[in-house]
């Protein structure tokens, strides 16, 4: 019983509340109602309610959380598979996710490279290419989109100009 004599509410109980607030993973819900201190049996018996009931469901959560993340700003393939690993997606779950994503990733990289453009004091130069390089990585983006943005970055600001957005937009 808690202190003003209500009991703690149920297993179930507990679960809604935490779904009402947002979509939650399988693995990431069982664990909150295990700190919480709920039985084992119980939270897999809640869970598998939830699941039955169509409460949960690991696919769906994934593609929204994958959808969301992409609306909100540039984020890479890499990036969005270990932030979904981090919540509790399964591996599967996760490459279907990200299989609606399109393979090449050069033009979020670009847009994110000219925002970041956009706001970095940096001057031109190869320690401004080295930092960019380590934003667009830590953001998850492939190998592959961060030269390609490089070398448009370095074709367009061949000359002493500031480097444009249009220098670095994706070929279209």
């Amino acid at each position: 019983m808690s202190s003003r004599g209500t009991p703690p509410p149920s297993c179930y109980q507990k679960a809604l509340d935490l779904l009402a607030v947002r979509a939650h993973f399988r693995r990431q819900l069982a664990t909150k109602l295990s700190r919480r201190g709920y039985p084992d049996a119980e939270v897999e018996a809640t869970l598998d309610t939830l699941r039955a009931r169509g409460l949960i469901d690991d696919q769906a959560t994934a593609s929204s959380f994958v959808a969301e993340r992409m609306r909100g700003g540039a984020l890479g393939r890499r990036r969005l598979a270990a932030d979904l690993l981090r919540r509790g997606a399964e591996e599967e779950v996760i490459e279907a996710a990200l299989a609606e994503m399109p393979e090449d990733d050069t033009g979020p990289a670009s847009a994110l490279a000219a925002r970041w453009l956009a706001r970095s004091s940096r001057t031109q130069g190869p320690s401004r290419d080295a930092a960019l390089a380590r934003h667009l990585e830590r953001r998850g983006f492939s190998s592959r989109a961060i030269v390609a943005v490089l070398e448009r970055l370095r074709e367009g600001s061949a000359g002493s100009d500031p480097v444009v957005e249009e220098s670095l937009a994706p070929e279209r």
